[in-house]
């Protein structure tokens, strides 16, 4: 869908950087250094085909269903944080959690007490089907939650940043980045689709990858890794103080190059074509 004046109307989206600390690394585990879940895009998506991203996704009309069950802040309270409207805040805040256990398997759900968390095994035959469901649209989040007494847990969520994809663009995306500790007790898997291949990975290792081109992404990725990288540690990462706002990525020629330049003035190399949304 275009505006009047030709430009693609940016479709919502969010994502969620999944994070946890490093297993071999010594001290408590929000000491540690963290690591986070990156995925393989296949090559035949008519997106950013090739590139690592975080899981996420475009928001469902249904992810504004005001019978989804959950605990922590409110969509009242999202919508503050976040910048929206009350409806667009419950939206992105389920989208988030539905996008990366349709992605990975991994489900930021749990028990509504609370209290100590009890591992969901989200690889049975009984969730694969409840997965699959979402994913053909034959099942809404609201079911699959409501039938098991689980509630999406927006606690363990925490906004990170907003990207919209720049004007010239003719698929654009307003996409708003969120981060999630891997709950106890689950793994992500490879669940096939969108994706070839998922890994940990060091997000201070990610920007060198990329200008190496071992590990092609968009931009707001990369500098989303450094970000994380800057704060080190998963204590580091839950204390971050961020200010939610939209950032349509700067396109400068820098030295003869295009380059993509960060709000806090560091810049990145423009990506090849075929690979920008």
């Amino acid at each position: 869908m275009t505006e009047n004046d030709g430009v693609a109307r940016p479709r919502t989206a969010a994502t969620v950087m999944l994070v946890r600390p490093v297993a071999e690394a010594s001290g408590s585990p929000a000491e540690r250094p963290v690591e986070v879940l990156l995925m393989r895009r296949v090559a035949s998506m008519g997106f950013a085909p090739g590139a690592y991203v975080f899981p996420g996704g475009r928001v469902d009309e249904r992810d504004a269903d005001g019978g989804v069950p959950w605990t922590g802040p409110s969509p009242e309270e999202w919508a503050g944080v976040l910048g929206t409207d009350v409806r667009t805040a419950r939206a992105l805040v389920c989208a988030a959690v539905r996008e990366t256990f349709e992605e990975t398997g991994v489900l930021l759900a749990g028990d509504p007490e609370g209290g100590e968390i009890t591992p969901l095994d989200t690889a049975t035959e009984d969730w694969e089907r409840d997965r699959l469901g979402l994913i053909d649209r034959s099942r809404s989040f609201t079911e699959v939650l409501s039938r098991r007494g689980l509630v999406l847990r927006s606690e363990w969520l925490r906004a990170w940043s907003r990207w919209i994809t720049p004007a010239r663009e003719p698929r654009r995306y307003d996409t708003w980045f969120f981060t999630a500790e891997l709950p106890p007790g689950q793994e992500p898997r490879d669940v096939g689709g969108e994706a070839d291949h998922t890994l940990w990975v060091d997000p201070s290792i990610v920007a060198d990858e990329w200008h190496a081109g071992r590990m092609p992404m968009l931009p707001p990725t990369v500098i989303a890794c450094a970000e994380l990288a800057d704060r080190r540690t998963l204590e580091g990462v839950r204390s971050a103080l961020r200010d939610i706002f939209p950032i349509e990525p700067d396109v400068r020629e820098i030295d003869g190059q295009l380059r993509v330049v960060a709000p806090d003035g560091r810049d990145f190399p423009l990506p090849r074509p075929d690979a920008t949304p």
